[in-house]
């Protein structure tokens, strides 16, 4: 088939999007089917068989100044414009306007793909192209209500609430997207029934399929030795939904009976943000690493000399980061936040989301427990080989394209690739 995956912005190092569309889309490939990545800023890394089709946007994620960032060429876009302008006033516009894009590429590129899979873009354009002659299936993550609602929770002033309002007001138009599409994947159980309150849908439209993890790229590297008390988490690093706002206070506790802990930060915090205002408040400056923008080999070889792992989110539709860990052989401690506790099973130390006391006190069993630490990392390596495949969910997503295709009678697939 031919399969174009759509993603208004794929970043390869943070969030969970840019990771879904590499190796979905390799494993896709893997099977003999014809690849493109359609994308906005910031462009996915993917396996070389993969096409991008690149779909340049403002990027104003990227730029210093907003406000400076618009240039003359772009008032002659009506898009570019909107973009600007949403964003200098709060909003989130990406989605919206990769949307536009995206209808205006098709268009010159007719009859080019069997098959579209949009990656929670949730654009109003997935409207057009659902009326259209090419068969659509969306797979949504989770939905960002859930971000939004902790995000308020966390909320200390009415300013601060307003602007989150503002920023997620592009919710409106994913709910009412979401609502209208015919076909839907996502990646958990937990998913599937905060999508279906969320969005008032009916769970048994709903498709789950898994993520894979990339078992080739993160495995363990024995030959590297642990260092002791040395945590590891990976998140971003000033959202709510992440749960760093917990685990910061609970490392301070933890930091007066371990005087040598450390932890490895795989994220960026902002600047002046509320991971770093607790950073200084409970003196953890000199103990904690943080590492941006690194390749999957260098994650692998911070994993294997950590002592533990650690998973603090809220919320996760899925938790890559709890699944690459234990691929790894790192022992980790996991909140039970959305949907971890189906990817991790009962091969993590579990504590209740939304708790320092109890992250400090999951993290301080596992530093005092050695055996348990290496029984919790031989049933996590085991339980990712066992059930968390890429080339499973390609399988699965070929078989649901073809549904889609079979029951679309003036859609014919190609035969370049079987």
């Amino acid at each position: 088939m031919r399969i174009a995956l759509l993603g208004y912005r794929s970043n390869p190092y943070s969030g969970g999007q840019g990771v879904y569309l590499k190796y979905l889309s390799k494993a896709l490939v893997e099977l003999g089917h014809q690849v493109d990545v359609i994308s906005g800023e910031p462009y996915p890394h993917l396996d070389p068989r993969v096409g991008l089709v690149k779909l340049p946007g403002l990027n104003l994620f990227e730029s210093p100044n907003h406000v400076t960032a618009l240039r003359l060429r772009h008032l002659r876009s009506l898009t570019d414009t909107f973009e600007w302008w949403s964003m200098l006033t709060g909003g989130f516009p990406e989605p919206y306007t990769f949307g536009r894009r995206l209808k205006a590429w098709l268009r010159q590129h007719p009859g080019r793909y069997d098959v579209i899979h949009d990656n929670q873009s949730l654009c109003s354009a997935l409207l057009d192209l659902q009326r259209g002659p090419v068969p659509l299936l969306c797979t949504i993550h989770h939905p960002i209500t859930s971000d939004r609602d902790i995000a308020l929770r966390h909320a200390s002033t009415s300013t601060d609430r307003l602007l989150i309002r503002r920023w997620h007001y592009f919710l409106t138009m994913q709910t009412s997207v979401a609502r209208r599409l015919k076909n839907i994947a996502t990646v958990s159980e937990r998913s599937r029934r905060d999508i279906a309150n969320a969005f008032t849908i009916d769970a048994e439209r709903i498709t789950v399929v898994p993520n894979g993890i990339a078992t080739d790229e993160f495995y363990p590297e024995p030959d590297i030795p642990r260092e002791p008390n040395l945590l590891i988490t990976t998140a971003s690093a000033d959202a709510p939904l992440k749960g760093t706002q917990h685990l910061i206070p609970a490392i301070g506790k933890l930091t007066e009976e371990f005087t040598d802990l450390r932890l490895i930060f795989i994220g960026k915090p902002k600047p002046g943000g509320t991971t770093e205002a607790l950073i200084k408040q409970h003196n953890l400056a000199p103990r904690i690493e943080f590492r941006h923008g690194i390749e999957s080999s260098e994650i692998r070889r911070l994993y294997a000399r950590a002592t533990l792992a650690v998973v603090p989110s809220e919320y996760e539709g899925f938790g890559l980061p709890a699944g690459e860990a234990m691929a790894c052989a790192v022992p980790v401690v996991s909140t039970d936040g959305g949907a971890l506790p189906e990817v991790v099973g009962d091969a993590a130390l579990v504590v209740p989301a939304g708790s320092s006391v109890a992250l400090y006190t999951g993290i301080r069993e596992l530093l005092l427990d050695r055996k348990r630490r290496d029984e919790l990392a031989q049933q996590g390596y085991a339980r990712v080989h066992a059930k968390f495949h890429w080339q499973q969910a390609a399988q699965r997503f070929t078989q649901l394209y073809q549904q889609l295709i079979d029951a679309t009678p003036s859609q014919q697939p190609s035969t370049e690739a079987s």
